[in-house]
C-alpha cells in the first residue's frame, strides 16, 4: 500500500476526533485507532485481521469470537464508531455488526460450553478464535489479537487490543452479537435464567434462578457457582447435564 494511503487514514480518523489518548481519557473511554493496522498495512501485509473474544466470563453458554479484516483501500466512515464492544448500547453493536458483515471479510468461531468444561476457559478462547481465523474467506497475512497468542500465525497480542485497535474492536462486536442472538435462543430452551436479559452472565436474578432451579444444559460446570449449585441439588441433576 502507497505511504500517502496511510497518511489518508490517519487524518480520517484524526478529523474524526480519533486521536485521544488512554492517558488523557482513561482506558475505558479510550477510542480505537488504526494505527497498528496502518503499520501493518506499510509493512507490506495488506489482509490484517483483528481477532476478540466474547463470552469469557459467563456461568453458561459459549465462547464465541471474531475475526474482521479491515480494507485499506475501502475506508468507510462507520469505522470512527467502533469501540470496545462492551462499551457500546446493545443497538449500536447490532448497527456496526451490520455494517462489518456487509463491508468486510469476517469470520465468528465458537467453542461450546461443553468444550469449556473439557479443556478449560483459556485453551476454549483460543480455539474459538482459532475457528473465526478460519472462517474468513481468505488467509490473513498478520493477525492484530487481543492479548492472546496463536503460534500457528503470523501475529501481535496487544493488550486490551479492544479498548486500543479498530480491526479488534470490530472483532469483538462480531463477536459480542453473534454470542448474544445464540443465548436469546438458549433461552426459549430454557427460559428460566433470563438468558436472553443477561447472556449467561451472574446477575442477581440468573444467580436465584441457579440457586432454585440448579444448572441447565448449558451451564459451565468448571465454574465454581455452577458447581456449587450442582451439588446442592444432588446426583439426581446430573443427567440433566450430560
Amino acid at each position: 500500500m502507497p505511504e500517502t494511503g496511510g497518511q489518508e487514514l490517519i487524518l480520517f480518523f484524526t478529523c474524526q476526533g480519533r486521536g485521544d489518548s488512554i492517558g488523557a481519557m482513561g482506558l475505558y473511554q479510550a477510542v480505537p485507532t488504526l494505527n497498528a493496522e496502518i503499520s501493518a498495512w506499510r509493512q507490506g501485509y495488506r489482509h490484517v485481521a483483528g481477532v476478540d473474544e466474547a463470552g469469557c466470563g459467563p456461568l453458561a453458554g459459549p465462547v464465541v469470537a471474531g475475526a474482521v479484516i479491515l480494507e485499506p483501500g475501502r475506508v468507510r466512515v462507520w469505522w470512527s464508531a467502533l469501540r470496545d464492544s462492551k462499551m457500546l448500547p446493545a443497538d449500536e453493536r447490532e448497527r456496526l455488526s451490520a455494517e462489518i458483515r456487509a463491508d468486510c471479510a469476517w469470520g465468528v468461531g465458537v467453542a461450546p460450553h461443553d468444550l469449556i468444561d473439557t479443556i478449560g476457559l483459556t485453551a476454549a478462547r483460543k480455539f474459538a478464535m482459532r475457528q473465526a481465523v478460519a472462517a474468513l474467506p481468505c488467509r490473513p497475512d498478520l493477525l492484530l489479537i487481543d492479548a492472546v497468542s496463536l503460534p500457528e500465525y503470523r501475529h501481535r497480542a496487544i493488550i486490551h487490543g479492544d479498548a486500543l485497535v479498530a480491526s479488534i474492536a470490530a472483532g469483538s462486536i462480531v463477536a459480542k452479537v453473534a454470542r448474544d442472538a445464540m443465548m436469546t435462543e438458549y433461552h426459549a430452551v430454557h427460559p428460566a435464567y433470563g438468558f436472553d436479559r443477561n447472556a449467561g452472565y451472574a446477575t442477581p436474578e440468573h444467580k436465584r434462578a441457579l440457586d432454585e432451579h440448579g444448572p441447565c444444559a448449558i451451564h459451565r460446570r468448571l465454574f465454581a457457582p455452577v458447581r456449587a449449585a450442582l451439588e446442592a441439588r444432588g446426583p439426581s441433576l446430573a443427567p440433566a447435564l450430560a
